[in-house]
């Protein structure tokens, strides 16, 4: 699904961390990096793909209370929103913080992981990706791990060679080249996020479906790239190069609805994630998504959500009210 390229650009990865790691069976560990982790390496990221590369042995893979995932050697998986997981030889046992058995850090950037009993041995190398942003609508609707044979594929030849030239690197403790793995990791998470698409059902596609036909994808990835720009659907579809009604008619019948209904509700969904995450004045997240004022915002919102956004990010923050919260409500009531 090469039109599938044009979204998955719009996701601004930024880098890699990478973690070496070698675990001998019993094993069980909790793992999920957080941003300050990143820290001695990068500016601090807004958002974190997190994966692990299994180049020996086997482990299990558990996300919240999911179904344990079994990836043998050459495989890859990949978790989307970094979601906190348990991994081991076996999930039986209760996991001890990956995060307490991290070695010092190497003069390459290379943090080591040595653990386990005398059995089974696995290597795996930790990577994460990092993005200037947390709310990524394809990001948000991808599962919430996802693998890959590497081994498939074009390109699987080249990122197995890639790989090995790693291990190779890791072996000697000289690791030369970070920027390398780093793009490797990038291209690695695009390939399975394709595989994944490529996949799915037409019916489970969504709008996803739109991926499938370069004009249409190239709408979404302007609308998904930029979605507080003053768009029209003649505006679409002057960008991807179609008549204002050939681009409506193809728009609506991939994705499922008109183009400026799936702007409308791609803006609303990035304002519900930035009120939860975020304690910006609802003015600036108004500006942020496309609305050109606070009134305007909060009707649609209301329309949307059932009630006006400050009351709605209080419900799922919890706790009292802030001053900005209590000034916004205010401000709703006027």
């Amino acid at each position: 699904m090469e039109a599938s390229l044009d979204v998955l650009r719009t996701i601004r990865l930024t880098g890699g961390i990478f973690l070496d790691a070698e675990f001998t069976a019993p094993w069980c560990v909790a793992a999920q990096v957080a941003p300050e982790d990143c820290h001695p390496f990068t500016p601090l990221p807004k958002g974190i793909i997190a994966y692990h590369y299994v180049s020996a042995g086997r482990l299990l893979l558990r996300v919240g209370e999911g179904a344990p995932l079994e990836v043998p050697a050459g495989h890859l998986v990949v978790l989307p929103r970094n979601d906190p997981h348990v991994l081991g030889s076996s999930l039986d046992c209760p996991p001890v913080s990956a995060e307490g058995l991290m070695q010092e850090t190497v003069e390459s950037g290379i943090t080591r992981i040595v653990h386990g009993g005398e059995g089974e041995a696995t290597r795996l190398w930790c990577g994460f990706l990092l993005s200037d942003t947390t709310t990524d609508p394809l990001v948000a609707m991808l599962p919430s791990v996802m693998t890959l044979d590497v081994a498939q594929g074009v390109a699987g030849p080249w990122i197995e060679s890639s790989f090995r030239l790693a291990a190779s690197e890791f072996a000697t403790g000289e690791v030369r080249s970070p920027a390398l793995l780093s793009r490797l990791a990038e291209l690695l998470f695009i390939e399975a996020v394709q595989c994944y698409f490529a996949g799915l059902p037409p019916e489970q596609l969504g709008w996803l479906g739109g991926l499938r036909n370069p004009f249409v994808s190239r709408g979404l990835a302007l609308v998904h790239d930029r979605p507080s720009r003053h768009w029209t659907t003649e505006a679409l579809a002057r960008e991807v190069g179609l008549s204002r009604s050939a681009f409506a008619e193809r728009f609506t019948e991939l994705v499922g609805v008109p183009p400026m209904r799936y702007l409308a509700g791609l803006r609303m969904e990035l304002a519900a994630r930035r009120l939860r995450e975020s304690r910006d004045p609802i003015a600036l997240i108004a500006e942020e998504v496309g609305y050109e004022s606070e009134v305007s915002f909060t009707k649609a919102f209301k329309r949307t959500f059932g009630t006006p956004p400050a009351t709605w990010r209080r419900g799922q923050k919890g706790g009292p009210a802030t001053p900005s919260d209590r000034h916004d409500e205010e401000s709703e009531e006027c």
